[in-house]
């Protein structure tokens, strides 16, 4: 991360604004993770008037391949704090995916910069789940059909992975059956 010089009024300004900002509501679906997550436009509407009337200001603009910038601003002072996040994109040549994973990487870069109360606390019970807990993605099922379609849309394996265990035959099925799938569009 980088910060200017002295952060004494940033973090004044950091601490009125979550003084003034209340629990972001998750109030977009995922259908392959069947999960809620609170959607960009949802936390812009929440933090507009908290960060205005705290004199701060954020912008956020790609860099390089796949990066993004996020910028924290004091309004008064100039005093800054400015991190840079490269993000995994499953297709990289493929604007919908890069796209995808601009607009993830913006959501949770400000969480982060602005310590936004978002995530329900579990315990940690999903970094502690062991593999074999995991169910198994098997073909013609449901579940398959979702992970197929997750991938058409730009998801990357590894997160298919982190939430069902494969196996190797059934991971190459299921590239196949993407690309199929594809092909056929």
């Amino acid at each position: 991360m980088q910060k200017s010089d002295s952060i004494k009024n940033i973090a004044k300004a950091l601490v009125d604004f979550q003084a003034k900002v209340s629990k972001i509501k998750k109030d977009a679906k995922n259908p392959f993770f069947k999960s809620n997550y609170a959607s960009l436009s949802n936390i812009q509407d929440a933090i507009s008037q908290p960060l205005i009337e705290s004199g701060l200001c954020y912008s956020q603009s790609p860099t390089g391949t796949n990066g993004l910038c996020t910028i924290l601003i004091h309004a008064d002072s100039g005093e800054f704090l400015m991190d840079e996040y490269i993000m995994p994109v499953s297709k990289p040549n493929d604007p919908q995916a890069v796209g995808s994973a601009i607009t993830y990487a913006k959501r949770y870069a400000l969480a982060g910069v602005l310590g936004l109360n978002i995530d329900d606390d579990d315990d940690a019970n999903k970094a502690a789940a062991k593999e074999y807990e995991k169910p198994w993605l098997n073909p013609k099922t449901e579940k398959w059909n979702s992970a197929i379609q997750a991938l058409i849309d730009g998801y990357d394996l590894e997160v298919i992975k982190k939430k069902y265990s494969i196996t190797k035959e059934n991971e190459i099925l299921l590239a196949k059956e993407v690309e199929n799938a594809k092909s056929d569009s």
